[in-house]
């Protein structure tokens, strides 16, 4: 069993809020690379702590690419291109974290970038 983001539609940009700058363009083609800067920037404007293993070859396999901590609230993330594939240690450690009430856990992909906004940057949010 697999768990996924999804866009939420109907949320403005961020740019358009008085209080935050303009955050990077995602568009369907961007890198994991790309992507993940761009999670890495709103997490940083939502004021959540931020824990990325920047090479991971000496880390466990599939462990998730971000950690992000803010008000007692946890989330693992696995990013991923929008046609990368997971590969099966990372469907295994998320598949694991999900069965903790207490995290939330997601794999995102440039699609979801809307909702990753809403839920990094309103704290009563959830991706469903």
């Amino acid at each position: 069993m697999g768990v996924t983001g999804t866009a939420l539609s109907g949320w403005p940009p961020p740019y358009q809020r008085h209080d935050m700058k303009r955050t990077k363009t995602v568009s369907l083609s961007s890198s994991e690379k790309d992507f993940m800067s761009s999670v890495i920037e709103v997490a940083e404007l939502g004021k959540w702590l931020i824990y990325h293993t920047y090479d991971s070859r000496r880390s466990q396999p599939g462990f998730p690419d971000l950690v992000l901590c803010k008000d007692g609230r946890v989330i693992f993330a696995e990013l991923k291109s929008q046609k990368g594939p997971i590969r099966k240690a990372q469907q295994e450690w998320l598949d694991n974290l999900q069965m903790n009430n207490s995290v939330e856990v997601y794999l995102w992909r440039p699609a979801d970038i809307d909702g990753i906004h809403r839920l990094l940057l309103d704290k009563k949010t959830v991706i469903t």
